[in-house]
């Protein structure tokens, strides 16, 4: 787990030795001088080599005092360190003199004497120089607090050391080779070897954490609690219990101050503020602007935006998870202080202040039990607030009710009396109208006995819209709120409230057309059946229209019972628990409205295709609305009627050339009687045999695709990816209808390709 660590190489009389490695080993082998062969011994050789040069072995006691020296990162006589290209390249150089000799085994002993020493400057040098910095971390100032202590411990070491050096004058220690003193080199060896591996560690630590702070500081630390030396492992806890001390500490911050800046002016911690948001809280307003968007998005923007949490400042022992979770449970007290004005914060905060006042690296699940304390108490106070004090349930209640036409009374009559403003061209649309109207529809309907603060956030207005577009395209209508509602209301979820507001508006609009225009023609139905050749057509356009009622009510019924109330009752399952945090709480709302919008509007989750059979029942309603205007056009019918059809470049419909050749057959016959009858009975309302085959062949084709469509509709949706969208595929298909439909399509289409294909030939032979 450790890297090497480099020790300096070693130098006789200039010239240079390997550097060491961490382990010691000993020095590559002298040259040996060549040496005659003779009959003496190797001791009578040495004997007179060390004759002839003069040189004697130098005393231990010189080499130990040096070595001490080199211990405190100092050279001495014979013994120094060099540092020819700075400290890292630094290197222990031995000096002879002309009658001493330093054998290799001393100067292998003595090099691994001098790592310590070594190592003791990388540390020493470290801790001045952080201390030197202005801006260094809290966390970082531990480390150095703790490495200093251990550096005073070192020091008090070597003055023990030189307390057995009972030595006398130098110049007479120097000439003597006979003084005993209380050290040698090997129990200075064995005095050192556990202070070799702190140092060790020490350095190794210093070396991970010299260009980070804060938690990753912690973090490279941390790193070495694995390993299986239980020395290493040891004063590892210890380091980390010193450097911790503040990131623990501010474990608890967050969740007793909630004032991150305040506690973390060197951005040390996992989380870190917004500086453009830094200045900003929420804040209540009794009234809203719609136009004000950006006001409108501040408290969603402040829940979101201003605290970061930043994971790689997020110390290991934590964890991910049990960091979230504090990074929580900080932000949800924040919401409480400053958004919703909490007259008991200090009851709530008295009670977190109690959880834990000594937090320690050694005691994380000690850490761990007051977090899950402040958290639980913390998320249980903000549901509280939300579904109590600013009754977010009844919020979500009329949504449900007015933007997906949950009241069925009120969302017909709103679309009774708003069908004659809608009809016209947007830009002639005038916004107080269609105030006007909502108004009058929640005085009709039992939206009357809803709360005063349900109802004056309604709002009826205009989207923007483009050249042709008439008021059904742009209607909407609008459910405002404040903060800190607008945290889980927040705009994009009222984006998709508009989104299935508009499809369900569209649906409602078809469904009521069509209502209407069937009581018409059945009120009319025996008028028409004494006018001869009509009965057949008559009869073709009630089957359509049947298959359309059918359609619409059956997507209808889909939609409100089974998409909406299922996902309501998934979403009051979990707001019945109140469990997790606000964020929890608004990822909540938006699953609940991206399965509504998902099911409702039939969306594919394949790439290219997902609005697939959303645009066939789209152009459904388009050909119920045609085929409606196509039948039954007066003014009642007029006001549902799509923008820039055919049919609406006519003036009549089928059912006004019915009724006029039933008028036309009952004036003849009264003529034949005698019976006479006010003036302009005769005479029929208009003449449209010329333009009757016309429109019969628009009905047609209007009724042959829609019902080409809801056939794919019917068929696709029961291969759909959802099991919910399967279910409408099922109710619309129950019968096989569609499916022997489907396949005579097929042969159809078959048989034209085929005659199509031997076309080429007939016309060859003749």
């Amino acid at each position: 787990m450790l890297p090497s660590l480099t020790v300096p190489s070693v130098t006789v009389n200039g010239h240079k030795s390997p550097a060491s490695t961490v382990s010691p080993s000993p020095l590559p082998p002298i040259e040996k001088p060549s040496i005659p062969k003779s009959s003496k011994t190797k001791a009578e050789i040495l004997k007179d080599f060390r004759a002839k040069s003069g040189k004697s072995h130098i005393p231990e006691h010189v080499l130990v005092r040096d070595t001490l020296y080199l211990l405190q990162g100092i050279s001495g006589n014979y013994v120094f360190f060099e540092d020819p290209d700075g400290e890292e390249e630094r290197k222990v150089v031995f000096r002879e003199s002309a009658k001493w000799h330093i054998s290799p085994s001393t100067q292998a002993l003595v090099l691994r004497l001098s790592e310590l020493g070594h190592l003791y400057s990388r540390v020493s040098a470290f801790v001045r120089e952080s201390e030197g910095q202005p801006s260094i971390g809290l966390i970082k100032q531990s480390l150095c607090h703790h490495l200093q202590k251990q550096l005073t411990e070192y020091y008090r070491m070597i003055a023990v050391l030189e307390s057995q050096m009972k030595t006398r004058d130098d110049s007479v220690a120097e000439d003597d080779q006979h003084i005993s003193t209380g050290l040698t080199l090997r129990r200075l060896e064995v005095w050192t070897e556990d202070w070799t591996l702190r140092m060790r560690m020490m350095s190794v630590s210093v070396e991970a954490c010299r260009n980070s702070g804060g938690g990753a500081l912690v973090s490279s630390i941390h790193e070495y609690t694995d390993n299986g030396d239980p020395f290493i492992r040891h004063f590892t806890d210890e380091l980390l219990e010193e450097a911790s001390s503040h990131t623990a500490t501010r474990l608890s911050w967050p969740i007793i101050q909630t004032d991150i800046a305040a506690i973390d002016p060197f951005l040390e911690f996992f989380v870190a503020v917004d500086p453009e948001l830094a200045n900003q809280n929420y804040s209540k307003r009794s009234a809203f602007d719609p136009e004000d968007m950006r006001e409108r998005e501040t408290g969603a923007k402040i829940w979101k935006s201003k605290y970061k949490f930043r994971k790689d400042m997020l110390p290991r022992f934590v964890g991910e998870e049990f960091g979230r979770k504090i990074f929580s449970t900080g932000k949800s007290l924040n919401f409480i202080r400053y958004s919703c004005q909490d007259s008991e914060w200090v009851a709530t905060r008295s009670k977190l202040s109690t959880t834990g006042k000594v937090l320690k690296y050694s005691d994380i699940a000690g850490l761990e039990r007051s977090i899950d304390s402040a958290y639980k108490v913390a998320s249980k106070r903000l549901f509280d607030m939300f579904f109590d004090k600013f009754k977010l349930m009844d919020h979500l209640l009329a949504l449900k009710s007015y933007l997906l036409l949950g009241h069925g009374d009120f969302a017909e009559h709103l679309m009774e009396t708003l069908s004659p403003h809608l009809a016209k061209p947007a830009n002639n649309l005038q916004r107080h109208k269609l105030t006007s109207s909502l108004e009058t529809a929640i005085r009709a309907t039992n939206a009357q006995f809803d709360s005063v603060d349900v109802l004056r956030r309604l709002d009826a207005r205009m989207l923007e819209f483009t050249h042709g577009e008439i008021g059904w395209d742009v209607f909407t209508l609008e459910y405002k709120v404040d903060s800190p509602v607008d945290t889980v209301l927040d705009p994009e979820a009222m984006r998709a409230y508009l989104r299935i507001f508009s499809h369900l508006w569209r649906m409602k609009r078809v469904d009521i057309a069509l209502r209407n225009s069937w009581m018409k023609i059945t009120s009319e139905s025996k008028a028409f059946a004494r006018v001869p050749g009509l009965a057949a057509d008559w009869h073709q356009i009630r089957i359509a229209m049947s298959e359309m009622i059918f359609f619409i009510r059956q997507l209808q019924s889909y939609t409100h019972l089974i998409v909406i109330e299922g996902c309501w009752k998934e979403l009051q399952e979990f707001l019945t628990k109140k469990e997790g945090d606000l964020d929890s709480l608004i990822q909540a709302h938006r699953a609940y409205l991206e399965r509504m919008e998902t099911r409702a509007m039939l969306l594919r989750s394949k790439h290219g295709k997902r609005e697939q059979y959303l645009t066939d029942v789209k152009e459904c309603f388009d050909r119920a609305l045609n085929f409606v205007e196509g039948v039954v056009r007066d003014s009642k019918a007029q006001q549902f009627r799509p923008r820039l059809t055919f049919l609406s470049l006519r003036k009549d419909s089928f059912y006004n050339h019915s009724l006029n050749a039933a008028a036309k057959l009952d004036a003849e016959r009264d003529e034949y009687r005698g019976v006479f009858t006010r003036e302009g009975r005769t005479t029929p309302i208009g003449h449209h045999d010329d333009g009757l085959p016309r429109t019969l062949r628009r009905l047609r084709e209007f009724s042959t695709d829609f019902s080409e469509r809801a056939c794919r509709v019917a068929i696709g949706t029961q291969t759909h990816e959802d099991p919910k969208c399967k279910v409408l595929g099922q109710i619309l298909a129950f019968s096989d209808y569609y499916a022997s439909k489907r396949q005579r399509l097929r042969e159809e289409e078959a048989a034209q390709g085929q005659a199509m294909s031997m076309a080429p030939s007939v016309i060859t032979r003749a």
